[in-house]
């Protein structure tokens, strides 16, 4: 266990998990478990009959009912689909990206196959990946790993970076990117383009006047965002 401390800091994970337990309105709080015996909370907010459940990834430092996640899950659940919105590993809040590690990265992809196998276990047929900003990179590191997955099409919000070089990525891929979004996410975006033509089913998503973290468009994103999961064979009902 020194190696994974060293990796993250668990002590502002559990602060993390206070907090948004005392705060807590849409869902319920859960506890999953990684094969080093160390629990992770998660958000799950289940809707009856759901065909397809979303697994969601927030960004560098947060928790799982922050900012256009936490609104994400709430919203994607109004509109049928159950979700799970997972505690991602945090480094101390004044760290930088080049903070997160690789020893970090491999946890991230782990909680994200823990997420995926637990939420099979409780219905919904078919799961999709939904991540932003950090959360993208380190989905990308669980794409590049995993030899199955259990992802029928990943969403991938403000990825700063290229898309993954195979591994179990074989599902389709919604890249979204805001019209002003981080210089590193629109600087990647046309090699992501032609990445996704390789790639059946996926696209690229530009949300007209918005930011890294859609900001007054997270309406705009849910509608994007429900279309390309329709378009899938992926609908709530």
């Amino acid at each position: 266990m020194a190696c994974a401390a060293i990796a993250q800091d668990y002590a502002r994970e559990k602060r993390w998990e206070a907090e948004v337990r005392g705060n807590l309105v849409v869902g319920d709080a859960v506890m999953l478990r990684l094969a080093s015996g160390h629990e992770f909370l998660a958000l799950y907010t289940p809707v009856a009959n759901a065909k397809t459940a979303v697994v969601l990834v927030h960004g560098i430092g947060v928790h799982p009912d922050h900012g256009v996640i936490g609104i994400l899950r709430s919203a994607l659940a109004d509109r049928g689909y159950t979700t799970l919105s997972i505690q991602m590993p945090v480094q101390a809040s004044d760290a930088a990206a080049e903070a997160y590690t690789p020893e970090l990265f491999a946890e991230a992809a782990e909680r994200i196959s823990v997420a995926g196998r637990w939420l099979r276990t409780r219905g919904p047929a078919k799961l999709v990946l939904l991540s932003h900003s950090m959360g993208s990179r380190m989905s990308r590191a669980f794409w590049d790993t995993a030899k199955e997955a259990p992802y029928a099409a990943w969403v991938c919000l403000g990825i700063a970076s290229g898309l993954p070089d195979g591994g179990g990525l074989r599902a389709p891929i919604l890249d979204v990117v805001g019209e002003f979004d981080l210089p590193a996410v629109r600087a990647e975006a046309p090699g992501r383009a032609r990445s996704l033509q390789s790639i059946p089913g996926s696209r690229q998503l530009v949300i007209a006047g918005a930011d890294h973290f859609y900001n007054g468009r997270e309406m705009q994103l849910v509608e994007g965002i429900v279309a390309f999961l329709e378009a899938q064979g992926l609908s709530s009902k």
